[in-house]
């Protein structure tokens, strides 16, 4: 039997590389299983950036961390929770050096809150189940929002659309049809 590349990756038999993962994670999401850990097993299982930035509103430097230039398409999760956040549709190209997106995945898995840390007010992005923090939103984004969700990589981990099924979040690969119908008619 021949497949298609769509049908592999439907089918989870296109592989690429795993990224590297801060702590190890059950597959998908399920916000009804899901309990924060601890503070000591955060710091155990986060690297000690990761950890400064979603637990104590750290800030990671502009173009030198790991998604500011990622361009592949998939979905970004929370890398406490592994709630959806953001996807790579949203994505655009802020010249902050951080990943920048118009609007979150799922509205639902993210809050915002007004932050006064720095002389002025901002308004705080953090995820609602694992309460991370992950960056801030601004109102200088391209439409059709007009918002710019400045985000910190330390708090995210990038699932490639070639790993959505077998990392259990498959429910978002009809979001990527058009992107896996072109890449096919290139193999």
């Amino acid at each position: 039997m021949r497949l298609s590349f769509a049908g592999m990756l439907i089918m989870g038999l296109v592989f690429a590389p795993a990224p590297a993962a801060a702590q190890s994670h059950a597959k998908g999401w399920n916000p009804m299983q899901f309990k924060k850990p601890s503070d000591a097993d955060l710091r155990h299982s986060l690297t000690p950036l990761q950890y400064k930035v979603t637990q104590h509103e750290g800030t990671e430097p502009p173009f030198h961390n790991e998604l500011w230039d990622n361009h592949r398409p998939g979905i970004y999760v929370d890398v406490v929770s592994g709630e959806p956040l953001f996807s790579s549709l949203d994505k655009y190209e802020s010249g902050t050096g951080w990943p920048s997106f118009t609007k979150p995945l799922d509205a639902a898995n993210v809050h915002e809150k007004t932050d006064h840390s720095l002389f002025m007010a901002r308004t705080e992005v953090r995820s609602v189940h694992a309460d991370s923090h992950l960056g801030h939103v601004f109102d200088d984004g391209p439409a059709p929002t007009g918002l710019r969700y400045c985000m910190n990589s330390a708090a995210m981990r990038f699932i490639p659309v070639e790993r959505l099924a077998q990392e259990g979040y498959a429910q978002y690969l009809s979001l990527f049809q058009g992107i896996v119908a072109k890449d096919s008619k290139h193999q």
